[in-house]
C-alpha cells in the first residue's frame, strides 16, 4: 500500500526559506503590506536598501512604505524622472522607463510595461495595473517614403486617473487619458480617451458598462460603441 504520509514542503523545498519568501514577496508584492512583524524585521532592510541603491543609481524618487522587487527593471535617466508615491508596489519583471510620475497606493504586477516616451506617463492615486499590460507614451509615424527603421517619433503622453483598473495584458497608446474610477478589460487595446467610472474592452476598446450601476456587456445588450 502506497504510504499516504506527505512531508512538509518547507523540510524538503531545498533553499533557505527566507530566500523562497523574498521570492514570492516579488511576483506577489501586496503580500508583503501585510507581513507578520517577525517577518518585517528582514524584508524592510531588504527593500531600503534595494530602493536606496536604485535611487542612487537612477533618477528615481520612492515614497515611504513602498515595495519594489529586485527584478523589476527601472530606467529613470536624467530628463526621464520616475516618482513613486507613498505604499506603491512594482513586482518581478516590470518594466518602468520615464518619465513617470505615480500617486500613492499604485500597484504594478508582474511583467508590466510603462514606457514614458517624451511626455511622460501620470498615474493618479489607488490605480491598479494587472500583469503583462502596456502603456506606451510614444508612436513611429509611418510614411510612405521611409522606412520604418528611419520614421520619426511622436509623444503625446498618457494620463491615467485616481482608482483605476487597467486589466492584464491590457495595452494603453498614446495619447490617451483614462479618468477616474475607470476599469479597462483585461486584453483591451485603448486608442481613445475613457471617461470617469466608465467600463471598456476589446480591441479597440469600446464602453460596454458603468461602475456606478455594475452594468455589465452581455451579447444582447445594447451596442453603445454606436450611440
Amino acid at each position: 500500500m502506497t504510504d499516504l504520509k506527505q512531508t512538509s514542503p518547507k523540510q524538503d523545498c531545498g533553499i533557505d526559506l527566507q530566500t523562497q519568501h523574498k521570492l514570492r514577496l516579488s511576483w506577489m508584492p501586496w503580500l508583503y503590506f501585510s507581513l507578520k512583524p517577525k517577518h518585517q524585521q528582514w524584508a524592510k532592510p531588504w527593500q531600503d536598501q534595494i530602493q536606496r541603491n536604485l535611487s542612487q543609481c537612477e533618477t528615481v524618487t520612492i515614497g515611504e512604505d513602498c515595495f519594489v522587487a529586485p527584478e523589476a527593471k527601472i530606467f529613470a535617466e536624467p530628463g526621464r524622472t520616475i516618482v513613486l508615491g507613498s505604499g506603491c508596489a512594482v513586482a518581478a519583471e516590470a518594466f518602468l522607463h520615464g518619465p513617470i510620475i505615480v500617486g500613492d497606493r499604485v500597484s504594478f504586477n508582474a511583467r508590466v510595461v510603462l514606457d514614458g516616451g517624451v511626455k511622460g506617463i501620470s498615474i493618479g492615486d489607488d490605480t491598479r495595473i494587472a500583469s503583462g499590460a502596456a502603456f506606451y507614451a510614444f508612436d513611429h509615424n509611418i510614411e510612405p517614403h521611409r522606412t520604418i527603421r528611419e520614421q520619426t517619433v511622436r509623444s503625446q503622453g498618457i494620463t491615467i486617473g485616481k482608482d483605476v483598473w487597467v486589466g492584464a495584458q491590457a495595452c494603453i497608446t498614446d495619447g490617451v487619458v483614462i479618468g477616474d474610477h475607470a476599469v479597462v478589460a483585461m486584453g483591451a487595446v485603448v486608442t481613445r480617451h475613457v471617461e470617469p467610472w466608465q467600463i471598456v474592452a476589446g480591441n479597440p476598446a469600446r464602453p460596454i458598462g458603468d461602475r456606478r450601476t455594475k452594468e455589465r456587456w452581455s451579447p444582447s445588450a445594447p451596442d453603445r460603441s454606436k450611440n
